[in-house]
């Protein structure tokens, strides 16, 4: 049946597909109705055209609605980590680690999210990275992409090294729109940014854009001592080039620690162009456009600020996307994430309830960024928004909303974090697996078949440290800065001892991330010692101390063993 609505979904035009488990219809022209619910389908007539109201409905019950009325029609989907540039305000000289390839989405993976997305209501997709030309099926990926009946859009945004090459094998396979990156004007200061040679081509990439019909964006980052001179050379650019120049605020947040000193504002940009150019005039905007177009009059191309810091977008904000290794991101300043690519490969997972958990992270979506992180007006001054923050935790149960971790319907959430203040983090636990003899004999020999139990046990403890937001439904999805786990063979206590200090910069702390790295560290032990004895006890998995939030722990035994906490 599946098989046959999509067939005549293909003949018969446009779908209007709503979701989230409500009764929704679909109209296509010819007086046929579908009226669809979670697990069946029924036909009917209809008129030929849905009315207004119907469109409306159709939006508002679709997954991709989010709970302030927001319809998601725009996605971005990151075909790599990987990039041939090493810009220094991105990564270091030497590059950044990289997840295993088994970790990342595989080509049939992105195109079936993308059809999924698609059916659901989405109309563009933006290919990003990364760098998404570095991926050898980057053409491919656009053509069938462009074969989705219902997708009107396919962009990239590249850093336009290869443009040259591969730009024309884009075009034909379908290639709409291309956004490219460029942060100066100036060959050597490209160089010195970049870390590589290649200005030229990036210029040559714009210039054959252009000749091939294209009116690329070339998006610009503004930063305090570096391009703040070269913002009149952006705009003069467009001269002669039918070419959209975006000066994007610089969006210090997460890796960069808020370096708000480097933040040049769309006032002071806007000021700095009419002093050359005092008909420097503003143009129409679109109802989702991120950007404020502007133009001086008589140039070939214009210029748009996108102003993420000093006047956010986010009512209008119509965006998901789509990480590499298959997390959905709601929003680019948020933590939250939700693993796509893991429910996917559980064969278990229906693809209806694929869409449901597609629209479950969409509801989750904050009404503006600010909730996920300190905003800045034009004074560049620090406005910490009020977010919902519960009282002390209660033991009243029937009273939910009292609750941290518990809406007024009695769900489950996660706790708001975005109001509190981002300090140093460092949590440290400890867990012990008690083995017995003879294993402690071959655990010190390093004779079990499996390997060496203390490396790999190390090993272990540090992957589930950084996955803890995967396995603990309400923790967040922390970025640590260091995680370090210590397996010590106690041959006296015929033991393992298991040590995990980590570390984080953020507004939520980390003992967590400790405690599962101990015991996936423990648990470890056990798998690569069972094959020998079952006679194997994990015990004292504890937290030994936090630090850097509201509360510091600090686990001090006295004779008695009475625990002692400092507020």
């Amino acid at each position: 049946m599946r098989l046959l609505v999509r067939h005549a979904i293909r003949l018969l035009g446009q779908e209007n597909r709503g979701g989230g488990g409500g009764e929704v219809a679909l109209f296509w022209k010819g007086g046929i109705r579908l009226k669809a619910t979670t697990g069946y389908l029924k036909l009917a007539t209809a008129s030929a055209q849905p009315l207004e109201s119907e469109k409306q409905v159709l939006r508002n019950n679709s997954p991709l609605t989010d709970s302030f009325g927001r319809h998601h029609t725009y996605l971005r989907i990151s075909l790599t980590e990987r990039c041939n540039l090493r810009c220094d305000y991105c990564m270091p000289a030497e590059g950044v680690p990289l997840q295993p390839k088994s970790n990342l989405l595989t080509t049939e993976e992105i195109l079936r999210l993308a059809r999924i997305f698609v059916e659901q209501g989405v109309r563009k997709i933006r290919l990003t990275g990364g760098e998404p030309t570095v991926r050898r099926d980057i053409v491919e990926i656009v053509a069938q992409m462009k074969a989705l009946p219902e997708l009107e859009q396919v962009g990239i945004t590249t850093n336009g090294l290869v443009l040259t090459r591969l730009l024309l094998p884009l075009q034909r396979a379908g290639l709409d729109s291309l956004n490219i990156s460029l942060d100066t004007l100036k060959r050597d200061r490209f160089e010195k940014i970049t870390r590589r040679k290649g200005w030229e081509r990036v210029i040559a990439g714009i210039d054959l854009a252009v000749q091939l019909g294209y009116r690329p964006k070339v998006n610009c980052v503004l930063m305090r001592d570096f391009n703040e001179d070269e913002i009149c050379d952006f705009v003069d650019f467009t001269r002669d080039r039918p070419v959209d120049v975006r000066f994007i605020e610089y969006m210090p947040f997460s890796g960069n620690k808020w370096h708000t000193e480097r933040l040049i504002s769309y006032k002071d940009t806007l000021q700095a162009i009419r002093q050359r150019w005092p008909d420097f005039e503003a143009l129409p905007n679109g109802p989702n456009d991120t950007s404020k177009a502007y133009a001086v009059p008589g140039f070939k191309g214009q210029v748009g600020f996108i102003t993420s810091m000093t006047e956010h977008f986010c009512g209008t904000c119509n965006r998901l996307r789509l990480t590499a290794d298959g997390n959905i991101k709601v929003c680019l300043f948020g933590n939250k994430e939700f693993s796509l690519r893991d429910a996917m490969r559980n064969e278990g997972i229906s693809e209806e309830q694929l869409v449901d958990l597609i629209g479950a992270a969409v509801q989750r979506k904050k009404k503006q960024h600010a909730d996920a992180a300190p905003r800045l007006h034009h004074q560049y001054h620090f406005l910490y928004h009020p977010a919902h923050h519960s009282s002390k935790l209660q033991l009243q149960v029937r009273n939910c909303s009292q609750l941290t971790h518990v809406n007024a319907q009695g769900k489950a959430q996660m706790v708001d974090v975005g109001a509190k203040p981002s300090t140093t983090r460092i949590a440290r636990a400890e867990a012990t697996v008690l083995v017995g003899k003879h294993l402690t004999q071959l655990i010190a020999a390093n004779e079990l078949a499996k390997g060496d139990v203390l490396t790999v046990a190390q090993l272990a403890g540090i992957m589930g440290a950084k996955r803890t937001s995967e396995l603990i439904p309400l923790c967040h999805n922390i970025s640590l800065s260091s995680v370090k786990v210590q397996a010590t063979l106690l041959r006296n206590e015929h033991s393992v001892r298991l040590e995990a200090s980590v570390r984080c910069s953020g507004q939520t702390g980390v003992e967590m991330e400790a405690l599962t790295a101990v015991s996936v560290a423990a648990l470890t032990v056990y798998d690569m010692c069972k094959a020998v004895s079952h006679d194997i006890c994990i015990t004292n998995v504890r937290l030994l101390s936090k630090s850097g939030g509201k509360r510091d722990f600090q686990r001090e035994e006295s004779k008695e063993g009475a625990v002692q906490e400092v507020e």
